[in-house]
């Protein structure tokens, strides 16, 4: 189990969705305003960051996408269904950027024009996601070609 490569990829991608748990990991910042024009009671960016905590569907696909990747190291003998799990994380990971950047757009046209939007290193961690989990998916695969072409010189 430890010895295998994708157990180390799959224990990568359940860190990355994990790491944006923590309070210094944001998708965006915007400085130089004190506030933002309040259009909508709902706007994420009010604070001047758009992380993890300013909705709740972030937080249900970081727990899935981390949930996923670590039940999946542990169904090795599984292959199928190991190769299932690391495209769900995948998925949700892909998932988890397109609803940040929808976010985002629905609260870009808030922002003032002389404020300064800067992407951070929580943007990064769904793509560092999604690397991993489809490292996992191809040594898992080979690891599979491997099994069946064993049985078959059996």
């Amino acid at each position: 189990m430890w010895q295998r490569i994708q157990t180390v990829f799959l224990l990568l991608a359940a860190l990355a969705s994990g790491l944006l748990f923590l309070p210094v990991m944001s998708f965006f910042t915007v400085t130089g305003t004190q506030e933002l024009v309040q259009q909508s009671d709902v706007a994420m960016l009010a604070d001047g960051v758009l992380n993890i905590k300013d909705h709740i569907s972030f937080q249900i696909l970081a727990i899935v996408a981390a949930l996923a990747s670590l039940v999946a190291v542990f169904m090795f003998s599984n292959r199928p269904l190991q190769m299932a799990l690391s495209r769900l994380t995948l998925v949700v990971s892909i998932l988890i950027l397109v609803l940040c950047s929808i976010f985002f757009y629905m609260d870009y046209q808030l922002i003032k024009a002389d404020s300064l939007v800067s992407g951070e290193f929580g943007l990064l961690s769904p793509i560092l996601g999604i690397v991993f989990s489809i490292l996992a998916l191809r040594f898992i695969k080979k690891d599979d070609h491997l099994v069946k072409s064993s049985d078959r010189l059996r």
